[in-house]
């Protein structure tokens, strides 16, 4: 469980700092940060389906 915690982290941290630097925008880094692996998760659950 500590290992899936620490791959949120890191995948959010990840995906706020691209989205910064792509963009300049904090409002914009943090929201791609949330919504990037939230969809993430769900398109996970449809590639292990198939």
């Amino acid at each position: 469980m500590l290992k899936t915690i620490s791959f949120a982290i890191m995948h959010f941290c990840v995906a706020f700092t691209v989205a910064y630097l792509l963009t300049g925008d904090w409002v914009v880094g943090g929201l791609l940060a949330v919504v990037e692996p939230a969809v993430n998760t769900v398109a996970y659950f449809f590639h292990e389906k198939f």
